[in-house]
Formats: C-alpha cells, structure tokens, sequence
C-alpha cells in the first residue's frame, strides 16, 4: 500500500479519535481476499465503543478515500449499532467495497445487503444520508491533499427505499423525524 494511502487513513483515524474523545476506539484491518483488497487496499474499519457522545457504537471505514478520491475530495462511510458486534464491521467493509468496486455511493443513495441487517430485522438495505446523529465535525475530515465526507449508511426497510423513489429523499427523512425512529434499533419497524 502506498504512503498517501496509508497517511490518509491515519488521517480519517486521528479524526475520528478526536471526535469521539473519551470514548474506546479499536482499528480493525479488513481481509478483502486478494481480488477485492486491489480494489480498497489496507481498509480499516474504526470500531468506536459508547462514551460521551452516545450510548452507541459506531463502526467508520478508512480507507475508501484513498481508494477514489478526485481533486481531493472523497467519502468515507459511518454505521451506528446498538452493540458491538463483527456483522458491523462486515457490513462497513461491503459498503467500502461497493463504494469502491464503481458503484460510488452517495447521499440520496442506497444500497442492498441481501439479507437482514441483523437477523429478524426488516431493515435489508443501507441509506446513505448526512451523518445527523453527529452532525457536521464528524462529517468534515482533513485529510492531507483534500477532505473526505463521512456520511452515514443508515439500515432502512426495502418499503423505505421504495417509498423514497416515489417521493424523493426528504419525504422519506421527514417520515422518519415525525415518527421518531431509533437508527440503531435493528427491530424497529418501517415507516413506509
């Protein structure tokens, strides 16, 4: 792996360290296999235990910036979960390689998981979307040479994602302000 690659990692890590002050943050380098490793080489996902900015986990890639960034500027992905668990880092680690493998997500945008997010779950597909439960000095990251954007691949309904494409992103986020949704419940139920 190149030095840019690995200095841009430890930048997208250094700032989600100094984010989640206070709180535990483990780095846990993703085996790809050979073939999918050329295409996100030395991805890491930053798992971030609760602390002071929530009773939540958080699991962040690093490692998709470096991978297609243009002009200096790409994106780096977050997931919050009640507990922690590998499925997450798993999960992350797809959405990196889907990302990266030419399918280039963002905000608006989702994607499928082909199963539950967590078995039992209704959610089956992740919605990208600006990273609310942390807001924008999550979502803005330095990295030397440019920036990356961390947004948030939220676990959403296949209803959700249908109910979407008729009425549009914003639609879809209203329904989930009125009806309160908690993000991290894997069993709660579809809005649409």
């Amino acid at each position: 792996m190149s030095d840019a690659r690995v200095v841009a990692a430890e930048a997208v890590e250094a700032h989600v360290r100094a984010f989640f002050d206070g709180h535990a943050v483990e780095v846990v380098r993703c085996d790809l296999g050979p073939e999918r490793e050329e295409v996100v080489p030395g991805l890491r996902v930053l798992v971030v235990g609760p602390g002071p900015r929530g009773g939540s986990w958080a699991y962040v890639t690093a490692g998709c910036w470096a991978a297609v960034e243009e002009d200096g500027c790409a994106l780096e992905f977050v997931m919050t979960a009640p507990v922690r668990d590998q499925r997450f880092v798993e999960l992350m680690a797809m959405v990196a390689f889907y990302h990266c493998g030419g399918h280039r997500l963002d905000v608006e945008h989702s994607m499928p998981i082909g199963e539950p997010w967590v078995p039992g779950s209704a959610c089956d597909h992740l919605l990208i979307s600006l990273p609310y439960l942390h807001g924008p000095d999550l979502e803005h990251c330095p990295v030397p040479g440019g920036h990356a954007r961390v947004l948030w691949a939220l676990p959403v309904t296949t209803a959700e994602v249908e109910f979407r494409r008729r009425h549009g992103h914003e639609a879809l986020e209203r329904l989930f302000d009125e009806v309160e949704i908690i993000p991290t419940d894997p069993f709660r139920a579809s809005v649409a």
